[in-house]
């Protein structure tokens, strides 16, 4: 039978060698599928650098023997470590997936966030061009900030001409709120990691690639509070209302969730990364939105299929009023602002890799809510039943 490696074609029809990656942020909801996939399908050899390994440990403590020698964990945090330039010698190419990227965040620990994704940044990048290493960095859609039509009256024929919404990695401007609107500290902080990306391929040679997620989401993602998480944690908007839904409580919209958003399934977005390491010729040098724009709704359609999913996923009849509307300053305190619609423009990474999502919404969320639902279900009713129990 042969190897993984040996059976593998970039889309040139080149054969792939096996690569060695230094995968930052390895234990999260990306890395841990990222993981999975490399592990089960090709030859490449993982450095998985995190703080934690929960959502990796069955690949890594202990790696299984079909693994050894494959993947190795490594506890490490990127602020203050001197061992992490040495792994990224290591390495082939490095990919960073570490930040701290739940919006609740944004408003309440604007310092956090914007050291975690550009100050704690910086080495990865210093180190990748130094050594002359690739970098695959994970920016976000927050990058654009407001569309060009959300500045326009609510009634005004432009509103629907998609170039005054769609998103475009090479064209569309980065529009944030003002800075007592400290949501936007995440978006700039990202924005500016970026641009220092950028400048050190244009100044200094250094080969990336940059990821731009749009919700990305599956089993795995973020984090149920008072079970996986602190228990006064805001997770982000579909483990927000997962866990809404575990606990039989009304979804929350936030000014009247009206935002719109496209959301992709995790093991879709993943095929679209091995694209990336494995394509090096076609991928360097790019920014890559990752989404999928025929999965757009509001926040409050997404409220609607997620209480009937969940209906049938779990046997539950759905509450009398499954949704209740609150304003973000409520919800997320003061300094709370959002961007009104992000649909990815597709465009560049279907020429350049050919990739296009696969999943509809409908279906992503069935596999989503069966795996919170079978995961979290017994855990949350134990958490509940010993916080009454307390008070």
């Amino acid at each position: 039978m042969s190897s993984p490696a040996a059976a593998r074609l970039d889309l040139d029809g080149n054969p792939v060698a096996p690569f060695t990656i230094c995968m930052i942020g390895a234990g999260g909801f990306i890395g841990s599928h990222l993981c999975e996939k490399l592990m089960a399908e090709t030859a490449h050899v993982v450095l998985a650098v995190d703080v934690y390994c929960d959502k990796i440990r069955h690949l890594v403590d202990p790696a299984p023997p079909h693994l050894a020698g494959r993947i190795s964990f490594h506890r490490l945090n990127i602020k203050n470590d001197s061992r992490l330039e040495g792994l990224i010698k290591m390495a082939d190419l490095t990919i960073n997936l570490a930040a701290i990227c739940t919006p609740a965040d944004y408003n309440t620990r604007p310092l956090d966030t914007i050291y975690s994704n550009f100050i704690d940044a910086l080495p990865v990048v210093k180190y990748c061009s130094e050594n002359n290493k690739r970098l695959i960095h994970f920016s976000t859609c927050e990058v654009y900030g407001k569309t060009i039509g959300s500045f326009l009256p609510k009634d005004h024929p432009l509103r629907k001409e998609p170039e005054f919404y769609v998103l475009k990695e090479d064209e569309s401007p980065c529009i944030f709120g003002p800075i007592v609107k400290q949501r936007w500290s995440y978006a700039c902080a990202k924005q500016l990691i970026e641009r220092l990306v950028f400048a050190e391929g244009a100044e200094n040679g250094l080969e990336f690639t940059i990821v731009r997620p749009f919700n990305w989401i599956g089993p795995r993602m973020d984090f149920i509070p008072g079970v996986d998480g602190p228990s006064e944690g805001v997770p982000r908007v579909l483990a927000c209302f997962s866990n809404n839904l575990l606990r039989r409580e009304p979804l929350k919209l936030v000014d009247g969730g009206q935002s719109q958003r496209t959301f992709v399934y995790i093991k879709d977005a993943i095929e679209a990364v091995v694209l990336m390491i494995e394509n090096p010729a076609r991928a360097n040098g790019h920014i890559f939105n990752v989404g999928n724009p025929n999965n757009e709704v509001t926040v409050r359609e997404l409220a609607q299929m997620m209480t009937e999913v969940y209906a049938n996923v779990s046997g539950e009849a759905p509450l009398d009023e499954p949704m209740i509307d609150v304003s973000s300053s409520q919800f997320y305190g003061e300094g709370y602002d959002d961007s009104d619609k992000r649909i990815p423009d597709m465009t560049i990474i279907n020429k350049q890799l050919g990739w296009n999502p696969k999943t509809p919404l409908k279906d992503l969320l069935e596999t989503t809510l069966t795996y919170q639902h079978k995961t979290y279900k017994e855990a949350v009713k134990r958490q509940m039943s010993q916080a009454s129990a307390s008070s």
